[in-house]
This record gives C-alpha cells, structure tokens and sequence, in this order.
C-alpha cells in the first residue's frame, strides 16, 4: 500500500515537472518563474544531490524538501490560467525521448562545467 502511494506521488512529481518544463517554454511565464524552475528542474533531474544519497535518512531528506519546495515556490509564481494550460498539456503529451537526452547533455555539460573550474581553482592555488 505504502509502495502504491510513493509509485503515485512519484508520478505525480514527474508530472508536476514536466508541467513546469512546458511553463518555462510558454510565453506568459514571469522571468522569476523562469529561473526558479530551471532551478527546480535541474536539481530534480540532476544526478548530484546537495547531500549524498548514501548518507543514511538525511540523504533522501533533501530530495524530500528541495524539489518538493522548489515546484511549489515555481507553482506561485506562474499566473494560474497558464499552469492549468501547462498541467493539461503535460497530462496529454508524453516526455520525448529526444528531450530525456537533451536534459541529460546540459546536465552533464553543467556538472563538467562545475569540475572544470574547481580544478582551475584548485590548480591556481
């Protein structure tokens, strides 16, 4: 029972996210919007958690309450007419699989970004 209810919220979230993918692209969405959820999106889909997942409890703590905080706060920001319309396209459209490798270049491309200029840094020292 416990197992059906996370499989649902964890849907829930993945559509929640994909909404808010689809309100990045909309035209009406505020610039704050925007960069909050390109936050919220980001560290959601990012392999690298602010705290390790193998640190026991508190390294799912984060995923618990950042992303969740995250969509919330990006959720708020969005006129409410524009999330409905975001919502119900994001229960109608299926996430291309050319979108998963587009999300998981940048990704890749931001954390070989992080690495490269802390070994400059560290190199400088």
């Amino acid at each position: 029972m416990i197992r059906a209810q996370m499989k649902e919220r964890a849907g829930a979230m993945k559509r929640e996210l994909y909404a808010l993918y689809i309100a990045y692209r909309h035209e009406r969405t505020p610039l704050r919007a925007k960069l909050v959820i390109a936050l919220t999106v980001a560290y959601a889909l990012s392999p690298i958690d602010l705290i390790p997942d193998f640190i026991p409890v508190i390294g799912y703590l984060d995923d618990l309450i950042i992303v969740p905080a995250g969509i919330s706060l990006s959720v708020k920001l969005i006129p409410e007419d524009v999330m409905a319309e975001c919502r119900r396209r994001a229960g109608n459209e299926n996430i291309s699989s050319r979108l998963k490798w587009a999300v998981a270049i940048l990704i890749l491309l931001f954390w070989l970004a992080v690495a490269y200029l802390i070994i400059r840094f560290l190199l400088s020292l």
